[in-house]
């Protein structure tokens, strides 16, 4: 496996516990997640019926505000193993760094792969790939500078899993236009990640073509029923995206006292620059919370936000020493 947070068997098996001892802020998953609320008998045991899944699309088109096509699959991670279904393998660029299955994936499929650093470098690409906001340190892309990518490369994918927060960054309006492709992740925002549910939405062609290759049951039963209730609750999600911003201000003062320097992140997550992050890492460890750093870059070190004021509370304590 790559290099990923929610690595915690690694945590256990260096510092101990067990898992359910651990606050795990190696991801950028939402510690207080959805309330899923009760799940009928019929959702675990039957088969999910085109009905299900096509009122799923329209949930997941009224959270990402979009009536462009769209495929529910397992996880944003699904989507970015179907994309080398779409085309011939031929030259792929990556704005990096970010996040490293698409490399690894187009690679092994055959892909030419090169990753860049700038925006404008992407021009020329059969396929160019851009996460925004961007895994691991936030940085932010606006729609109409990346719709200027459009004609200048053969597709465009646009991964936004970090985008619920912010969605005034999001193409997903925009996706219908041929050469569009925007990826959604369900359980970084909604805290349900377990529940492997994401969406891709694009022109027709693309979207009937990862439709086709997903199989004719790519979410189960659950996720439906979970995913139609929590993508409809706009109460929950407002209340959520400002909860997480005053959240961030909150961190960000912790790690400052502590003497990190923000080098960026989003509503989720955060990256700080550490003198040593390895041996940070180990300090949160030793009280089992479990952080992200990055073999190639020694002084990152990257948090999600703590859920209950008690995980605020343990870390802050931590941090004092």
């Amino acid at each position: 496996m790559r290099e990923h947070g929610g690595n915690l068997d690694l945590a256990q098996q260096r510092f101990g516990g067990r898992a359910e001892d651990w606050i795990d802020l190696s991801t950028g998953i939402n510690r207080l997640p959805y309330p899923v609320g009760e799940v009928s008998a019929r959702a675990w045991s039957a088969l999910p019926s085109r009905a299900e899944i096509d009122a799923l699309h329209q949930a997941a088109q009224h959270a990402y505000r979009t009536s462009a096509p769209i495929v529910a699959l397992g996880g944003a991670q699904a989507a970015i193993q179907l994309l080398p279904q779409l085309a011939a393998p031929r030259r792929a660029r990556i704005l990096a760094p970010t996040y490293n299955e698409y490399a690894g994936v187009l690679t092994a499929a055959g892909w030419q792969v090169q990753e860049i650093g700038e925006l404008d470098a992407l021009e020329g690409a059969d396929l160019a790939i851009v996460v925004n906001p961007n895994n691991p340190d936030g940085r932010r892309h606006a729609p109409k500078d990346l719709l200027t990518l459009l004609p200048r490369v053969g597709r465009l994918v646009i991964d936004e899993s970090f985008a619920d927060t912010v969605p005034q960054l999001s193409l997903a309006g925009e996706a219908d236009r041929p050469g569009l492709l925007v990826l959604r992740s369900f359980g970084k925002f909604y805290g349900l990640a377990g529940l492997r549910l994401g969406f891709a939405i694009g022109d027709v062609v693309d979207i009937d073509k990862l439709a086709a290759t997903s199989g004719p049951w790519p979410v189960s039963g659950v996720a439906i029923t979970i995913g139609c209730r929590a993508l409809r609750d706009d109460t929950w999600a407002k209340a959520t995206s400002a909860r997480l911003a005053r959240d961030c201000v909150r961190l960000d003062a912790m790690a400052l006292a502590h003497g990190w320097q923000l080098l960026g992140g989003t509503p989720l997550f955060r990256l700080y620059e550490a003198p040593d992050a390895l041996a940070a890492q180990e300090k949160l460890a030793r009280a089992q919370i479990w952080s992200r750093v990055f073999a190639q870059k020694p002084t990152w070190l990257r948090l999600g936000l703590p859920g209950s004021e008690s995980e605020w509370t343990r870390l802050g304590e931590v941090l004092a020493r």
